[in-house]
C-alpha cells in the first residue's frame, strides 16, 4: 500500500511492493489553537508574569525564529505585544530580531509571511554586528548589538527534538539565533559535541543545553514564549523562565513523539517536508536523527571488528543500512554562511572517514552539520530523492535518485518514518 510522505509544501506517494515495509508513526498528540495556547501560557507562566518583568518606559527586544522553524511567530508575537501593551509598553518601544544564527537572511516577503502585521518591526540578525556580554567556560558570549541596548529581552521558539540541545527553544533562540560566531563555534564544535550527555531528546545533564542556558542568562533572556509541535500540528505552549519552558514542552513533545522500533532494517525512509527540506543542510537532520539518536534502527556495518582502517573499494559506499529522504531542495545546499561551509566541507572530501578525522581537529562555525553528517556516513549511506538539485546531493558524499523506489533495493526490510524530525525512535 502506498505511503504519502511530505515533499516541500506537498506530498509524494511512495510504494515499495517488493519490500517488507513497516510504517512508524508516533502517538502524535492532539493539536491546539496556537494563539489560544499562547494566551493561556502567558496568563499562567513559569515564574513572574511578563507584566511584572517590564516597566512602561522599557525598551524591549524580541528574538523570533527564522524560516527554518515552523513556528507560528505571528501569533506568538501578537500575544507578546498585547501583553506588553497592557503593561504600558508601546509598540514603538519594541524591536524584533529574526534569529538567523548563521543561516541566510530572510527576504521581505518571507518576513511578512512569518510576522504578518508586525513585519515592520523586524530586522535580520547580523552575526558580525554583536557585542560581548560576558563569558561561559571561558567562551565569549556575543549578542546582537541591538539587544544590548534594550531593557528587556524576550524570545519565541520551537521546542522540538534537537541533535545537540536535546530539544531546541528557550535561550537557544537568542544565544544561537541572535549570537556571534564565538559561542556558535564553541557550542557546535568537537569539544562540546563530544561530551557525555549531548544527544537528541535529552535536556537534563546535557552540557550543550547547560551552556545555552548560562549564555542566555548573560544575554538577559528574561521571558520565553515557546510552542512544541507534532504530526498533528501545534501541541502546546509554555511561557516564562526559559529553562522551565523547555522542560515543560520537552515533556509534552516526548509523550507525543516517542515511538518504539526494532532494529536491523536495511533502509529507513525518512520524511521531512517544508520548511526543513528547502536545503540539504536542514534535510540531513533526518538522517542524523535516525542514525545518531537514542535508537538506531538500521542494520549495523557488517564485520565491524574486521573492517580495514583504510578506504573501502568505493569510499562513498557504506556496508550498513541506508537512510532515504525525499526532499525538494529548492535552495540546493543552502545560501547562509553555515550552509555554504557545510557544502564546502562535504564537496571537497574524499570520503566520510577522511572528512570525519579531519574535522575532529576543529572546524569553522556553521560547518558542524558536515561533521555530524560525516559521522553518520561512516556507517550508513544517505540517499536524497525527488530533489531539484541532485547534483548538490552527489557532490556531498550522498546519493541522488529520482524516487524513493530507485533508492531502495528490492527485498529490503524497510522502516518508513513519515515525519522523521518529529519522531523520537526509542
Amino acid at each position: 500500500m502506498p505511503v504519502e510522505l511530505p515533499l516541500g509544501e506537498g506530498t509524494v506517494s511512495v510504494s515499495l511492493p517488493d519490500c517488507d515495509v513497516t510504517v512508524c508513526r508516533p502517538p502524535g498528540g492532539e493539536a491546539v489553537d496556537p494563539r489560544a495556547a499562547a494566551e493561556a501560557a502567558v496568563d499562567d507562566p513559569h515564574g513572574p508574569s511578563l507584566a511584572r518583568r517590564v516597566d512602561p518606559d522599557d525598551t524591549v527586544g524580541i528574538v523570533v525564529t527564522d524560516v527554518t522553524r515552523a513556528t507560528p511567530d505571528d501569533a506568538l508575537l501578537d500575544v507578546l505585544l498585547d501583553e506588553l501593551r497592557a503593561a504600558g509598553v508601546a509598540r514603538e518601544q519594541v524591536t524584533v530580531i529574526i534569529g538567523l544564527g548563521l543561516h541566510r537572511p530572510m527576504d521581505e516577503a518571507e518576513i511578512e509571511a512569518a510576522l504578518g502585521d508586525h513585519a515592520d518591526l523586524a530586522v535580520n540578525h547580523d552575526p558580525e554586528a554583536t557585542v560581548e556580554v560576558g563569558a561561559v567556560d571561558g567562551v565569549p558570549i556575543e549578542i546582537n548589538e541591538r539587544l544590548t541596548r534594550v531593557d528587556t529581552v524576550l524570545a519565541t521558539g520551537m521546542v522540538e527534538p534537537h541533535q545537540y540541545a536535546g530539544f531546541s527553544g528557550g535561550a537557544k533562540t537568542v544565544v544561537v539565533g541572535a549570537g556571534g560566531e564565538s559561542q556558535i563555534g564553541y557550542s557546535h564544535g568537537t569539544e562540546l559535541l563530544a561530551r557525555e550527555g549531548v544527544r537528541l531528546g535529552r535536556v537534563d545533564d546535557n552540557p550543550f543545553r547547560a551552556f545555552l542556558d548560562e549564555a542566555g542568562d548573560l544575554a538577559g533572556v528574561e521571558f520565553s514564549l515557546n510552542v512544541t509541535h507534532g504530526p498533528s500540528g501545534i501541541l502546546g505552549a509554555a511561557a516564562g523562565d526559559p529553562r522551565a519552558v523547555v522542560r515543560d514542552l520537552a515533556g509534552t513533545a516526548r509523550d507525543a513523539l516517542a515511538a518504539p522500533v526494532a532494529d536491523g532494517y536495511d533502509a529507513v525512509v525518512a520524511g521531512v517536508g517544508a520548511p526543513k527540506d528547502a536545503n540539504l543542510y536542514q534535510t540531513t537532520r533526518a538522517a542524523t536523527y535516525v542514525t545518531l539518536g537514542a535508537h538506531n534502527p538500521l542494520r549495523e556495518v557488517r564485520s565491524t571488528s574486521e573492517r580495514p582502517s583504510g578506504e573501502r573499494s568505493d569510499p562513498r559506499e557504506s556496508e550498513g543500512g541506508r537512510v532515504v529522504i525525499p526532499a525538494a531542495l529548492p535552495e540546493g545546499a543552502g545560501d547562509g554562511t553555515g550552509e555554504r561551509r557545510f557544502y564546502d566541507r562535504l564537496s571537497a572530501a574524499e570520503s566520510p572517514e577522511a572528512l570525519y578525522e579531519e574535522m575532529r581537529e576543529g572546524y569553522e562555525p556553521g560547518a558542524q552539520r558536515a561533521f555530524v553528517v560525516a559521522r553518520a556516513l561512516r556507517d550508513h549511506d544517505i540517499y536524497v530523492t525527488d530533489s531539484e538539485h541532485p547534483e548538490v546531493v552527489d557532490d556531498c558524499l550522498m546519493h541522488a535518485r529520482d524516487s524513493v523506489a530507485d533508492a531502495v533495493d528490492p527485498g529490503s526490510d524497510v522502516l518508513v518514518v513519515p515525519d522523521a524530525l518529529d519522531t523520537l525512535l526509542v
